[in-house]
């Protein structure tokens, strides 16, 4: 049997972890309902019929020899960009995905959240995307603030997924005692 001392000393770590849980949930809630959400999104984003991920398309030819050279690509996606979006957005590109497998290069663009896919061997314009899914991720892991901010070493995103890291850390553990540590009382 255990002895009292032992019970209360249970009963008083009990009462800190649930302190702790609920302190950590109300000071974080806005943020892991967003996460929730975005997370959410996120995972249901090929399966959102174009809604949040575009569609790939598919170009016209799958050997890279049939291509035209890259800085054509890039030349017309820019066009693409000033004559059918603005002409005021920033050319200045994120990334570039090859889709050799689609016949289809994505100019991904870096200030703004929008993509231009053209065939990798006609230049034909396949799709002018706007790109939620991006911005959704960007969203979901802080780095929409460093966008907004300017950071170019992505520290409020750090700052951020530590803290929640953490937090769902301490949410696990302090969860996991309020659920066991009374079985483990009512047992001895």
């Amino acid at each position: 049997m255990v002895d009292k001392h032992t019970r209360n000393r249970q009963a008083k770590w009990l009462r800190v972890f649930r302190k702790i849980h609920r302190i950590t949930g109300i000071s974080l809630f806005a943020f892991f309902f967003f996460v929730s959400i975005t997370g959410l999104l996120l995972g249901w984003k090929k399966h959102s019929n174009g809604l949040i991920l575009s569609k790939s398309y598919r170009g016209t030819s799958t050997h890279l020899k049939e291509w035209l050279p890259i800085d054509s690509l890039h030349t017309l996606a820019c066009k693409v960009l000033r004559d059918s979006i603005s002409d005021h957005l920033s050319p200045e590109l994120e990334r570039i995905d090859i889709r050799k497998d689609k016949g289809m290069v994505k100019f991904v663009f870096a200030d703004h959240y929008w993509g231009i896919q053209l065939d990798g061997a006609t230049g034909r314009l396949l799709c002018i995307e706007q790109r939620r899914a991006d911005f959704i991720e960007n969203i979901h892991d802080g780095s929409i603030l460093d966008r907004y901010c300017g950071t170019k070493n992505e520290e409020i995103k750090l700052l951020y997924t530590s803290i929640m890291g953490l937090a769902l850390l301490i949410f696990t553990i302090t969860g996991f005692w309020l659920w066991y540590g009374p079985k483990a009382m009512r047992k001895r």
